[in-house]
């Protein structure tokens, strides 16, 4: 496919001109090192270096503070989460030299989850989370829903096509670069390699004691739970492992950016706000291709589409809160005891709080804005805006500061 730019360029710009250290973390094969590369053609980087080459990777291991003074600066630094002691010798060359924008690394885990290596550049580097492509991306759309529901204007569409049909095969093919343009079974092909290279050599990379024989069946059980609270008790059941190695083994697929956690959102209006987390797959390509299923069986199964859909719009706006223009405090989700729920509360860095739900039918009844009518009648004025994405034809007001949005208000 055509190189498509990537909206986090411009907050890179702004980090290697007063940062000494930018790192792009984020699935492998997600554009990482595209998006590094570019700094090569004329921006003034001069060496990109990968650590997958394996006679590099030895060197950077055995030497890294001689393998750093031989690499030329401005320089990139691929998948360094293959060589993590290079990032105490980092911290060394940058202290020397506190000159912005030396160094550009990327990592294809969380290097801020391991031990020894999340503290190694504090004050020195910034860290931005590149994921697969978000369908804002692909349409060149420059504003994102989040930027819209703070400024209290939902996007006003008109769609020619209702209902799920319409959007099924956009979620069943996901945004991974090299996924996107492939048919049905050439995606499964790829996403079962894919899946095979993470839980083999990158595992091991971050994880060199873990058995992976089963971690391909725990991420394929985890999928059929995809927008689910994160019950460790059952999932190690269902593994026949302890709750505590379920839950060790699920974050070793967050390292890998396979899955990740939305947090609950707690208003302290109860002590009935659940506080459990909801568990997703990163892209609904991937997961998709985990649970074996098509674009025809989403619409014909109403509750995997409804899954399926979920992970879709939760990602979509994971990807955006990357570039977003508003300055945000995180993405949560918000549920009670009582029944009230919303899939994604977005609360800015001042307290503000827009809200999204998400269904898939293409008419949405009262019922279905419980939660965002709870959320904005006890939160008042911080309650900017809630936003019911569907599968019907066009934007609908719902009531004082909430409407119906067609799922294209993702990217339209």
């Amino acid at each position: 496919m055509a190189l498509i730019r990537r909206a986090l360029t411009p907050r890179l710009d702004e980090i290697l001109a007063d940062t000494r250290v930018a790192a792009i973390l984020g699935p492998r094969q997600s554009g990482k090192s595209t998006l590094a590369r570019t700094l090569l053609d004329g921006r003034g980087f001069r060496a990109y270096v990968t650590l997958d080459d394996q006679t590099v990777r030895e060197q950077a291991l055995r030497d890294p503070d001689g393998f750093l003074a031989g690499v030329t600066r401005p320089a990139i630094i691929d998948e360094i989460q293959r060589a993590p002691n290079l990032m105490l010798a980092l911290k060394i060359v940058v202290d020397a030299d506190p000159t912005p924008g030396q160094f550009v690394i990327t990592g294809s885990a969380d290097l801020l989850t391991q031990r020894g290596v999340a503290d190694a550049l504090p004050g020195r580097a910034e860290y931005l989370r590149l994921w697969p492509f978000a369908q804002s991306e692909l349409h060149g759309t420059e504003q994102t829903l989040i930027d819209q529901l703070f400024a209290g204007r939902p996007p006003q569409l008109y769609e020619q096509s209702p209902g799920l049909a319409s959007h099924a095969e956009t979620i069943a093919r996901g945004g991974f670069p090299d996924a996107y343009g492939r048919n049905d079974l050439r995606r499964q092909g790829y996403f079962r390699a894919y899946v095979e290279t993470l839980l083999g050599r990158d595992l091991r990379d971050v994880a060199p004691q873990t058995d992976p024989s089963s971690m391909p069946r725990l991420l394929r059980t985890v999928a059929t739970r995809s927008g689910e609270l994160a019950n460790f008790d059952s999932l190690g059941r269902d593994m026949r492992v302890s709750p505590n190695t379920a839950r060790a083994h699920v974050a070793l697929l967050q390292q890998l950016f396979l899955v990740h956690l939305l947090r609950p959102w707690s208003g302290n209006f109860s002590q009935r706000e659940v506080k459990t987390p909801k568990l997703f797959v990163t892209d609904s390509g991937l997961l998709c291709s985990l649970l074996g299923t098509s674009a025809e069986r989403l619409v014909a199964d109403g509750s995997l589409g409804g899954r399926a859909l979920e992970t879709f719009a939760v990602n979509e706006l994971v990807r955006q809160a990357g570039w977003c223009e508003e300055l945000l405090s995180d993405l949560y989700f918000f549920r009670d005891r009582d029944g009230r729920e919303v899939d994604v509360v977005v609360e800015a860095a001042d307290g503000r709080i827009a809200a999204v739900e998400v269904k898939a039918a293409a008419t949405v009844a009262t019922s279905d804005t419980r939660g965002l009518r709870y959320l904005r009648d006890r939160l008042g004025d911080r309650f900017v805006c809630g936003v019911v994405l569907c599968t019907g034809r066009a934007t609908v007001p719902l009531g004082e500061r909430l409407w119906a949005v067609p799922l294209s208000g993702l990217w339209r």
